[in-house]
């Protein structure tokens, strides 16, 4: 039985440029870490960021608004 602490892992397909991917993997064997680690260490430092951007649907109300 696994411990409590384990975090649960799920498996998901994400599609990127390949450009975007081939950089990721270089990152990755230049810090000797595995993808997934630097994937979910860029999406922790680049949250906040993202979170302060505008959703569609904010956008859509703000042009209501506006009209």
């Amino acid at each position: 039985m696994p411990s409590d602490d384990k975090r649960d892992k799920h498996k998901q397909s994400l599609y990127l440029p390949e450009e975007m991917v081939d950089e990721i993997v270089a990152e990755a064997a230049r810090q000797d870490r595995s993808l997934s680690w630097i994937v979910q260490r860029a999406w922790r430092l680049a949250q906040p960021a993202i979170a302060s951007l505008p959703g569609r649907s904010d956008q859509a109300s703000a042009g209501e608004q506006a009209g």
